[in-house]
């Protein structure tokens, strides 16, 4: 099993908000990432810069991967005012190189 990180941008003052919407995340969202082998996804924060970082593990496709699917367009329009977003809605993310892990 792979695990990959990434990195996204939110919006100044939408914290609260961005909380609030994965807390209710859609259940057919989470179904297409468990189906698609993503597992053990969490987000963080760096308060400082607004910067999120992002940690899943994949035995398939990354989240990232699954943009042509319908319910992850429509979540990326549901974020859009939140994050920062390519012209297609989806958040500008950014892959992060692995350097060093410990069990």
């Amino acid at each position: 099993m792979e695990k990959v990180a990434f990195k996204m941008k939110l919006k100044p003052g939408m914290l609260e908000e961005y909380k609030k919407r994965h807390q209710e995340i859609w259940p057919e969202l989470v179904d297409l990432l468990h189906c698609n082998g993503i597992s053990d996804y969490t987000i963080f924060l760096d308060q400082e810069t607004d910067t999120l970082f992002a940690v899943q593990r994949l035995s398939g496709h990354s989240s990232q991967d699954l943009g042509n699917e319908v319910i992850v367009q429509k979540w990326w329009l549901y974020m859009r005012d939140l994050m920062e977003v390519n012209p297609d809605n989806s958040p500008i993310s950014k892959n992060l190189q692995h350097v060093f892990h410990m069990d």
